[in-house]
């Protein structure tokens, strides 16, 4: 999931939630006898985060029904990527406080490699076995460079374009979904209708943030190109000399120019209004952002919204994994539920509830899946349109500090945002990217 989802104004509670929920739940130290099957009641607890968590809660209903003797506590929904992410690590590098079965986010999955050791290998716990049930590049991502399993695929981020109509049509643009998606075949084109969309609408922006669109296109441009971003495939920093952050900086730092960006930051309580009060017309949508839009917009935007095809080819941004630390004990019982949850019927059932895309080529087969449409977005096939494309996703390497030294190069766009010179910012980029990498 993405991505995906993540308010801050919960952190606090949050956090504060998952210090007494750790304290209750005991779930143990790498000392603990914790291979070891129970045969009295057990409770696992779930880690996640995001707005709308990943989907979960008729099958963990479903599997108590069919384990009498397990219970299952999840916490972290309403909790942001970047304070879940900062949690865990601490938890996993203390060997206490996580949760027995943990999501990790494809950006930072690849930080924990280095600690594989905290981590239960599922290998040993049958994972080997579903290899099949999962999209080739996603079982790889979650497998170590030494073969360890470490997580267990959820859901990729396959790209579309989801744009308000109604704007659209006020700024007389077309709203036939394949009709807009013809007027961006190519990013720039993409801007250019956006610059048509300002000059008639003077009340609302074009997109909702520039880096969101930012890191999109720096998503597809390399999927398409050099394979990886900020850290090439040997873990070496490479901000400065990858063409492909380059040219998706510029093109975003165009688009910024244009004026057609509402300066949003993602996931804040303002970028969380705009939904609301429907102050831009379009946003990069993989398929968990479907879940993101409805949940903030609410129920008065429902069928003003749309879906078409992004522009370009490709593109993939989010997707997370199941993981079970060390620390569990009970890591047996862990294990199976992590593979419950991401089996394709598992999948699927997160698909039906929260939106996000399976990562399981028998769940994006699923009539369930594949021949789906969404209501709230105007009856738009989603499962043509996300679902179609996923097996062709082309994989992009994200290094051990991905997510640290993309918040410097996001800062630096809000810099340009804000009035800052783009050359002066992309030198501002590569300094404090390079010192967020090391």
């Amino acid at each position: 999931m993405s991505v995906p989802i993540r308010r801050r104004r919960f952190a606090a509670i949050a956090l504060a939630s998952v210090a007494v929920l750790a304290t209750a739940t005991a779930c143990g130290d790498d000392s603990s006898d914790s291979g070891s099957s129970s045969s009295g009641p057990v409770t696992l607890v779930v880690d996640v985060f995001g707005d709308q968590g990943f989907g979960y809660d008729e099958l963990y209903k479903q599997y108590e029904a069919e384990h009498p003797n397990v219970k299952i506590q999840e916490r972290g929904k309403g909790l942001g990527l970047g304070d879940y992410n900062t949690r865990l690590t601490q938890q996993i590098t203390a060997g206490s406080g996580a949760g027995d079965v943990v999501a990790l986010e494809e950006g930072t999955i690849v930080q924990f490699y280095a600690q594989a050791d905290k981590f239960v290998n599922l290998a040993d716990h049958g994972a080997n076995d579903l290899k099949g049930n999962f999209l080739p590049w996603k079982w790889e991502q979650g497998t170590t460079p030494d073969g360890k399993v470490l997580g267990l695929g959820t859901d990729v981020g396959s790209m579309a374009l989801c744009y308000r109509s109604d704007l659209f049509k006020a700024a007389g643009l077309p709203t036939d979904r394949e009709q807009v998606g013809a007027l961006w075949p190519t990013w720039d084109q993409f801007i250019a209708a956006g610059q048509r969309f300002a000059a008639a609408d003077k009340k609302h922006k074009f997109v909702d943030s520039a880096t969101n669109f930012y890191n999109v296109v720096l998503m597809q441009t390399a999927g398409a190109g050099t394979g990886y971003t900020y850290y090439d495939k040997s873990n070496k920093l490479v901000i400065g000399e990858n063409p492909d952050i380059k040219s998706a900086y510029d093109l975003t730092t165009k688009m910024i120019a244009a004026g057609l960006s509402n300066n949003l930051q993602s996931f804040s309580n303002e970028w969380n209004a705009g939904f609301k009060n429907g102050t831009f017309a379009t946003i990069a949508c993989p398929a968990w952002m479907t879940g993101v839009i409805k949940g903030q917009a609410g129920d008065a935007a429902a069928g003003k919204w749309d879906i078409a095809k992004a522009p370009g080819n490709g593109g993939n941004w989010g997707g997370s994994f199941l993981a079970v630390p060390k620390s569990s004990k009970h890591q047996k019982e862990a294990a199976e539920l992590a593979k419950f949850l991401t089996s394709a019927k598992g999948q699927t059932e997160a698909f039906k509830k929260v939106g996000n895309l399976p990562s399981s080529p028998q769940a994006l087969a699923d009539p369930a899946v594949a021949d789906s449409t969404n209501d709230y977005f105007s009856k738009a096939p989603v499962g043509k349109i996300f679902a179609a494309g996923a097996t062709e996703l082309k994989p992009v390497y994200l290094g051990p500090k991905n997510n640290a030294v993309r918040t410097a190069v996001e800062n630096s766009l809000r810099a340009v945002e804000q009035g800052k010179t783009a050359e002066e910012q992309w030198q501002a980029a590569l300094k404090n990217g390079a010192a967020a990498g090391k």
